[in-house]
């Protein structure tokens, strides 16, 4: 039986739960792991040594030159690559436009679901991703499955790239880029993107954030003994 709380957050693209995770994460007093960062980080790390994804000694040899570390700083969650900190350029096109590739290989999931459980063996986390309570916490306490019509999710995404700098990207280049994510995401054979029978739905099309924070933490304090 689990000791520490474990909060796993799955969904779609651009559904918010970055958002939601890390504001969980602040009030409850909780440790946030964005598993996509990492995703995004072996992304990046393979493209800036041309890692070809095809050659399974490739991959496998680049992994093992790969160390990520997450920090906390002006209480957000930052994440570093072999020491230099990448959170900014994670989040830029051609690591969105490559990442699925990369997150399906076998080689790659597993490193990363085995890193992922490390960090979550004695604290208390909120963790999101695609597989996180599918795959990586079967065993988490609350399971969450964030969704939103697709349409609103691409024009989240757009202002958030436009409000870091972006103006080069389309709304409709988000679009069509979050539309090959999801199908990648749901019909590759390691991990798909599904949703855990024992995960609760949260359509956040038309709630804001404090409202879907309201409506995740009475899920989870009945699981916190001192907030009770």
């Amino acid at each position: 039986m689990r000791k520490n709380v474990v909060v796993a957050i799955d969904g779609y693209s651009s559904c918010g739960k970055s958002t939601l995770a890390k504001a969980l994460a602040k009030t409850l007093g909780f440790i946030y792991i964005d598993s996509g960062a990492m995703y995004r980080a072996v992304t990046l790390y393979f493209i800036r040594n041309h890692t070809n994804v095809n050659e399974e000694a490739a991959v496998k040899d680049a992994l093992q030159h790969i160390e990520l570390n997450f920090h906390s700083r002006d209480y957000e969650s930052h994440i570093t690559l072999n020491g230099e900190e990448v959170s900014e350029e994670i989040r830029q096109m051609p690591v969105s436009e490559a990442v699925s590739e990369v997150s399906a290989l076998k080689l790659v999931r597993t490193e990363m679901v085995k890193q992922q459980q490390r960090m979550g063996k004695s604290k208390n986390i909120v963790m999101d991703g695609r597989d996180i309570g599918t795959k990586v916490f079967e065993d988490a306490q609350v399971k969450l499955f964030m969704t939103a019509d697709p349409k609103v999710r691409a024009e989240r995404r757009f202002k958030e790239m436009q409000s870091k700098g972006d103006t080069t990207t389309t709304l409709e280049e988000v679009f069509e880029n979050l539309a090959h994510r999801d199908y990648a995401d749901t019909t590759r054979k390691e991990s798909p993107l599904m949703r855990a029978d024992d995960a609760i739905i949260l359509d956040n099309t038309d709630i804001t954030p404090k409202e879907q924070l309201e409506f995740a933490l009475n899920k989870v304090t009945p699981f916190i003994p001192q907030l009770v």
